[in-house]
């Protein structure tokens, strides 16, 4: 997704209702529970915590709720029984779709997503299906109102910490980086006091499609919107034009 609409989609999602946030931060707690069940609560030696606990401040998630999050997960690490599970599959017009998802029942998550496929006119395909047409990327955008740097010295300034591009658009700036680069670029924009207004590592796509029949439309927003919906899902990508 390019930087301008993806940043009009971030803005998009933080301006809806105290449901919706409600949701983010349950999603981002399973991922603290995840990530400390797996690597221990301390993110200076815990990559994968590291990065739910960016994600988790670029969606403005109070500090004194991270650090429950983490305690309450260190004190229950037995009874964590979620796991990630990855989704691929079709929409109208082959648009390509990943579904990330966290859960502790597969059977229901995976009856629940084909569902949401079925109804939009798509339908779900074999693991490997549609993600080589996606890069894997830390991605980071600065909203520009937000920002006293000019595009220059931002870019400077990440180039510095180690990412791998840079690019600006009207509304924003867009820092991708390496996964595995991810933690340290991020912590060194925000170390110089750099707004973020996402940093995730996210999977973005090669090439876009464009629908302009009305029908695929409404099939394909029918399924992303019961893909969002569904309490299980973490993440939703897919290479559709806005």
């Amino acid at each position: 997704m390019s930087g301008h609409s993806k940043f009009a989609n971030i803005k998009h999602k933080k301006e809806k209702n105290d449901a919706a946030k409600g949701k983010v931060f349950t999603i981002i707690g399973r991922e603290i529970a995840v990530a400390v069940k797996e690597g221990g609560p301390d993110p200076a030696n815990n990559f994968k915590l590291a990065t739910v606990i960016a994600k988790a401040k670029a969606n403005n998630m109070p500090n004194d709720t991270i650090e429950r999050g983490i305690k309450k997960a260190a004190g229950d690490v037995g009874n964590v029984t979620y796991e990630f599970v990855t989704y691929e599959g079709y929409g109208p017009n082959g648009i390509a779709i990943i579904v990330d998802a966290l859960t502790d029942n597969k059977n229901r998550t995976a009856a629940n997503v084909r569902s949401a496929f079925t109804k939009g006119q798509g339908n779900v395909g074999t693991p490997g299906c549609v993600s080589f047409m996606f890069d894997k990327k830390g991605q980071i955008i600065i909203d520009r109102e937000e920002c006293d740097l000019n595009g220059d010295d931002l870019m400077m300034t990440a180039l510095d910490a180690g990412a791998e591009d840079f690019s600006e658009e009207e509304d924003s700036f867009e820092v991708l980086t390496d996964p595995d680069s991810f933690e340290e670029v991020r912590a060194a924009l925000e170390k110089a006091g750099i707004p973020m207004l996402s940093a995730e590592v996210t999977m973005i796509p090669q090439n876009y499609v464009s629908l302009t029949d009305e029908t695929a439309v409404k099939n394909l927003q029918k399924t992303l919107d019961l893909l969002e919906e569904d309490d299980d899902v973490q993440a939703v990508y897919h290479n559709w034009d806005e």
